[in-house]
């Protein structure tokens, strides 16, 4: 089923196009990647889908069927739709455990006054939100570090934090920005379960951008490929690196096919 579409999508910035007559669409528990050179408008694309850009007049944005062209972000997040940023925008004097309740607030039920003076239904709800995260930190691997302040994390735990409060906005799709940036290997095949794992138990549908190639090859059963702010293919991973007009956007003609090859499949 339909979940998500795009129709006519555009973004200019002066004379330029970030964005140009973008079609997409993605179905529910579907595991997409998004990819394309530096540039290539990946990051503007999901800038567009969450509110934080304004798309050009003629841009439609349909979620579940509701159209949601340049609504706020804030609404976009109470619709179900949540991403991650690649610059990591975690609350680093919080606690992880902290951090993730913050990710929970839309579903709070208690309001402010109920939390300030502590009444049993707020202590009740408290606990239960707070386990809750703490099985979300174990899925994760980071129920160790539960109340170790978000600064004193590596990288790579700062990422899975990242992801971590994402999902526990409860997101019906979830917008993955270099999820793997910075990452070692080891690192990077950790990721690569955990997010296979959020579709298994979650259902949740994921969009991925990603310069690891190997993070969306390995996950992804469709990928969109951008270029200049234009899908230039779109189809399986398979397809989509013996694709010329990919191997060209990505690594230049002047390449013979076995070291783009190589390239796409590291």
């Amino acid at each position: 089923m339909k979940i998500l579409e795009a129709k006519n999508l555009s973004k200019s910035f002066g004379g330029i196009k970030a964005i140009n007559n973008l079609d997409f669409f993605l179905n529910q528990n579907e595991v997409r990647g998004v990819i394309g050179p530096n540039g290539s408008g990946k990051s503007t694309f999901f800038n567009l889908l969450t509110g934080i850009y304004k798309a050009d007049e003629g841009s439609s944005i349909f979620l579940n069927g509701e159209n949601i062209t340049n609504i706020e972000t804030h609404q976009t997040v109470e619709k179900g739709m949540v991403r991650t940023f690649q610059l990591l925008r975690l609350f680093s004097e919080m606690t992880v455990l902290d951090n993730m309740m913050v990710g929970y607030h839309l579903h709070v039920k208690y309001g402010l006054l109920a939390s300030i003076f502590g009444n049993k239904s707020s202590q009740t709800e408290e606990k239960r939100i707070k386990e809750e995260m703490m099985e979300l930190l174990f899925f994760i691997g980071l129920a160790d570090y539960a109340y170790m302040d978000a600064i004193e994390l590596s990288i790579g735990q700062r990422r899975l934090l990242s992801l971590g409060r994402a999902m526990a906005m409860q997101p019906k799709i979830l917008l993955l920005d270099e999820p793997a940036a910075g990452l070692s290997p080891v690192n990077v095949d950790n990721l690569l379960k955990i997010i296979m794992g959020l579709r298994e138990r979650f259902s949740t549908t994921l969009v991925i951008t990603e310069h690891i190639l190997k993070v969306v090859m390995e996950t992804c059963e469709t990928i969109t490929v951008l270029d200049y702010g234009t899908k230039i293919a779109e189809g399986t991973p398979s397809e989509v690196k013996n694709d010329k007009r990919v191997i060209n956007a990505y690594l230049g003609e002047e390449l013979d096919d076995n070291q783009v090859l190589k390239e796409l499949n590291s």
